[in-house]
């Protein structure tokens, strides 16, 4: 294999990644606890862009319950977005195990 031609596709790759990666900030997931009263939603880089808590779910008296909510939420957004990765980027990725996906 022709050098140059490898350099030119490893160029093309790094042009599919950095456009990647500007879609993934576009992709949003949110994930419900609690009967939809704590809801998370996170963006295909896996930060948090909002959380909302219904009012009925803040008793100063049960923080303890309110945390458990929340991260609960958040496990269910991070799981929808690895799929919503996967079912985008899926062929893109060609059997690549990349962790968290």
């Amino acid at each position: 294999m022709n050098p140059f031609d490898m350099l030119k596709n490893i160029q093309q790759m790094k042009d599919q990644l950095r456009s990647v990666q500007e879609e993934l900030k576009e992709l949003t997931a949110t994930g419900s606890s609690g009967g939809n009263i704590v809801n998370v939603t996170i963006n295909g880089k896996f930060e948090i862009i909002s959380v909302r808590l219904d009012p009925l779910c803040v008793d100063p008296r049960d923080v303890t319950m309110l945390q458990d909510l929340i991260i609960a939420a958040h496990h269910d957004a991070m799981s929808k977005i690895q799929e919503a990765i996967k079912a985008k980027y899926g062929p893109l990725l060609n059997g690549m195990n990349i962790p968290g996906l």
